[in-house]
């Protein structure tokens, strides 16, 4: 996903956050990695360009980045917490060999879940949000 530096400025301000360079090059290399990375991917991906930007920031950053709902925390089979920056409704497809994330969207798929849940009517509990990890395995194409 590209994202222009102007667009993470706007989406922090909207969250009413301090615009830092570090909230920005964390957010910026989320987008630019666009593969669920983990913190340690960040990491690397981030030193390229700020060296100096302390292993504990990046992790508060995170934490701040998914308290204001910028980015979401996926967590895998593995219990590796990986971060999602497409907050639109989809899916994962997961496969627990290589550890590979890829974004599933089905409008019909959802539209089945949310009628499914909404006739339901699990006792005392409310449905926020429904979210599927379909496990499997990545097969090579031809």
């Amino acid at each position: 996903m590209n994202v222009s530096i102007d667009i993470i400025k706007e989406k922090l301000s909207e969250c009413g956050l301090k615009i830092t360079p570090q909230r920005i090059a964390i957010l910026e290399a989320i987008y630019v990695l666009n593969n669920h990375p983990t913190a340690d991917n960040i990491i690397t991906y981030i030193r390229k360009t700020h060296p100096n930007i302390a292993t504990g920031t990046v992790y508060k950053v995170l934490d701040t980045l998914v308290d204001s709902k910028l980015i979401k925390k996926i967590k895998t089979e593995k219990d590796i917490m990986r971060y999602d920056g497409i907050l639109d409704q989809h899916h994962h497809l997961f496969s627990s060999e290589s550890d590979r994330i890829e974004d599933y969207s089905d409008d019909k798929l959802d539209k089945l879940l949310e009628e499914y849940f909404k006739r339901k009517k699990i006792p005392g509990f409310k449905v926020e949000e429904i979210k599927l990890q379909i496990n499997g395995k990545f097969l090579k194409s031809k």
